[in-house]
């Protein structure tokens, strides 16, 4: 092993160790779990089919421009010069999510990504408030019709770099903001509507034992967003999720073109208890994956599942992801993902 290598793995410790003594700093704050006690949550969900797949168990697993999402460092470990997705999810209660996302691969200098999230609330009915001189026993406010401009997105702009075989680390800034919508008050109409500056960080580790690796990530680092009186926080969160190819521990030497690579991940935010993802992913002869995942300590996700399929077409490589996650008192959600390699 050389004395570079030997010099990154004390980094990883050293920024392992630091990232555990944060969290458990944070922890310790106060007695109670923060519940519920952010604002922009939407930015929790994912929009990849083969992460949702995954039981989202995918910080150490992702390898392309849909790592711009979860763990900017992943996007490193491309196989071709351009990398593309585009996403597409149908979430509860009739919202929808549509996400894009664009690696381009510049060798040593690195690898620059871009990202996109829309969100849909869909049709929501607006009402007004009557004043008091207005309101009667049985009515007392009046229809508004369709509420107007409500919806979610963010912007993304990332750079990532291999410092070495072993060791990634990248980042991403992103424009985030939300609408929900116009209020009628005495004074007049008011927009309801935010918007902050978001970062996150992440790194990636592959530590010479087989494919074993380690990605950890801090997502949503923001200032506070001011509603009203009331200054928010953002969903902060901690990742830290290892994975590897079992198939390395039976046959080391096995080709590359099969695979079954278990992932989990271990969560810590700022606004709910810690979580566990776990997932695997099964890829025969470099075109087929089942996938299969579990989420714990969640209200309302569980399980959830997913195919994947490969090809070719001239020099363009092409791939089609779904995933269906199980939801308590909901429909299963569905998504789509599509792929683009060049």
């Amino acid at each position: 092993m050389s004395k570079d290598s030997v010099h990154l793995q004390g980094r990883f410790a050293v920024l392992i160790v630091c990232a555990c003594l944060f969290v458990s700093a944070a922890g310790a704050q106060v007695n109670l779990d923060k519940v519920g006690q952010s604002t922009m949550n939407f930015q929790l969900v994912s929009v990849s089919a083969r992460a949702s797949a995954l039981g989202e168990a995918f910080f150490a697993v992702c390898d392309g421009a849909e790592a711009l999402f979860f763990n900017p460092a992943g996007v490193t470990e491309m196989k071709t010069t351009c990398d593309l997705d585009l996403m597409y999810t149908g979430w509860i209660a009739g919202i929808s999510y549509a996400g894009g996302a664009f690696a381009w691969n510049l060798g040593d200098v690195g690898t620059i990504g871009l990202s996109a999230l829309a969100v849909d609330y869909g049709t929501i009915h607006a009402t007004r408030l009557l004043s008091a001189s207005s309101q009667t026993q049985d009515v007392a406010y009046e229809d508004m019709g369709d509420m107007n401009n409500v919806g979610a997105y963010s912007f993304g702009l990332s750079y990532a770099r291999a410092l070495s075989k072993e060791f990634s680390i990248g980042g991403t800034v992103r424009y985030t903001g939300q609408n929900l919508g116009e209020s009628w008050l005495a004074a007049g109409k008011k927009e309801n509507s935010a918007s902050v500056l978001v970062f996150d960080v992440g790194v990636k580790y592959y530590t010479g034992f087989r494919s074993f690796r380690f990605g950890m990530a801090f997502r949503n680092f923001s200032a506070q967003v001011k509603r009203e009186q009331i200054e928010e926080q953002l969903p902060l969160t901690f990742t830290i999720g290892v994975a590897m190819d079992m198939f390395d521990l039976v046959d080391p030497g096995h080709s590359k073109e099969s695979s079954m690579t278990l992932g989990v991940d271990f969560l810590h935010s700022n606004n709910y208890s810690e979580r566990v993802n776990m997932g695997l992913e099964y890829t025969l002869m470099g075109m087929f994956a089942l996938r299969g995942g579990y989420q714990t300590n969640r209200d309302v996700g569980s399980w959830s599942a997913g195919l994947g399929f490969f090809t070719s077409v001239e020099d363009y490589l092409l791939r089609f992801d779904y995933s269906y996650s199980q939801m308590k008192y909901f429909i299963g959600v569905n998504r789509f993902s599509l792929g683009f390699s060049f």
